[in-house]
């Protein structure tokens, strides 16, 4: 018998983790899809993942930094699900998504843990935050590794709030099918009594740590509280699976903030981006008396639900994301294109009625996630309603304008 390495032995995986790219099957094999780069990331040949420059950047990663990761993952010679796709190394080790992301989130958490305690050392527990994030991207359901990456990651960005000049309530909401759900609350420092409120309903494909930026940067400086919720399948919502009704949850956690001490139930409105514009809309037309306001970016409400020419261009790792949050792991997408339709708002009967809370969507020229006829019907539906068009380029300036926008309009319909 031949005597094996010792060094072998001590670090060869244990458990072969499910790759990220096999969670999800399809009955007849998916063509390469490219998307265009507004806000989605980046779809290139070599990548399973879609590399989402611009997110990530403006939760606070330089972009060298994601370079490096990018760069270890691309040279390794480890085995690969698909040996085409540079992100699909198998088990947890050098080159695995996971494992480099994580690695370069352990670093920021020594860094934390050796900081003078303050606002550096709250900095670098939030990049840690956000690196284990992007390690356990695009959040599919069954995805071991990933469900580690994501627990470190709340309990860093519960680190990184402790030595920050805000408040974070962790809070629990209880379900009516017995289950409770963890929402985040963000209160501005310096402020007395309940504060007013927005409710953030974010993407498919992240965390409701990864908002931070949005309420140091333009909720808090106008006084709101910013309350989050994750998806249904992702985070603190894991357990949950996104359905036709697809606000249920937000709606049970929106029918209890009178319960919550810090924030003012009467004056509450709601953010959402892409696919949660879909279960923010969707709450204004079944709550009206509880929102003063909805304000949506690049909203997923109808025509990429609907239309199949639009289904055909996005992205792979994508429609992986829907079907996982449908609960879906054998795809045929024909009966997921049927499906899809019955999320359609309009299809749903709600958008096209008149609705009496107040709506402002922003939407980009070409954005195929969200064109323009999106944010042109939620506009209409609203007896209140405007939209804004932001130009393609530069993209970084305009998603910041795009926040801008829609957190001052929010200010005036929700003071």
């Amino acid at each position: 018998m031949t005597k094996q390495n010792l060094s072998e032995s001590l670090f060869k995986p244990q458990v072969k983790h499910p790759e990220t790219s096999t969670l999800v099957k399809y009955v007849c094999p998916q063509a390469t899809n490219i998307s265009n780069k507004m806000l989605s990331g980046e779809r290139q040949e070599r990548w399973y993942r879609m590399i989402n420059w611009l997110a990530w950047i403006w939760r606070g990663i330089n972009p060298l930094e994601i370079q490096d990761v990018l760069s270890r993952i691309a040279v390794t010679n480890a085995e690969r699900s698909h040996d085409h796709l540079l992100d699909t190394v198998v088990g947890y080790r050098k080159g695995n998504w996971a494992f480099e992301w994580s690695q370069q989130a352990m670093f920021w958490q020594q860094k934390a843990q050796h900081a003078e305690q303050g606002s550096k050392t709250s900095e670098c527990w939030l990049k840690a935050s956000m690196l284990y994030s992007i390690a356990a991207y695009p959040h599919l359901r069954g995805d071991e590794l990933a469900d580690q990456a994501v627990s470190l990651a709340n309990k860093a960005y519960e680190n990184a709030a402790h030595f920050s000049d805000y408040q974070l309530k962790k809070l629990k909401f209880r379900l009516e099918e017995g289950k409770t759900v963890t929402g985040l609350l963000h209160i501005p420092s310096g402020v007395q009594g309940p504060c007013p409120t927005i409710l953030v309903c974010a993407s498919l494909d992240s965390l409701q740590s990864d908002c931070w930026r949005l309420f140091r940067e333009h909720f808090s400086p106008l006084g709101f509280a910013m309350l989050t919720v994750d998806m249904p399948s992702v985070g603190y919502s894991a357990k949950f699976t996104l359905t036709q009704d697809t606000c249920a949850l937000h709606q049970q956690v929106l029918q209890q903030l009178k319960t919550v001490p810090w924030i003012d139930h009467t004056r509450v409105g709601i953010f959402g981006f892409r696919f949660g514009a879909n279960i923010a809309v969707r709450l204004a037309y079944l709550e009206p008396h509880l929102i003063k306001g909805v304000a949506v970016v690049s909203p997923v409400v109808h025509e990429l639900l609907h239309g199949e020419k639009l289904q055909q261009k996005i992205p792979s790792m994508y429609k992986d994301v829907i079907a996982s949050r449908l609960g879906i792991y054998h795809v045929d997408e024909a009966a997921l294109r049927s499906e899809l339709s019955c999320y359609s708002l309009k299809n749903q009967g709600l958008l096209g009625r008149r609705c009496s809370v107040p709506m402002f969507s922003v939407y980009w020229k070409d954005d195929i996630f969200s064109p323009r006829e999106d944010s042109k019907l939620i506009a209409r539906s609203s007896m209140d309603g405007s939209l804004l068009a932001i130009p393609s380029t530069p993209v970084y300036s305009g998603f910041s304008r795009a926040l801008h926008e829609s957190s001052v309009w929010l200010k005036d319909k929700v003071d």
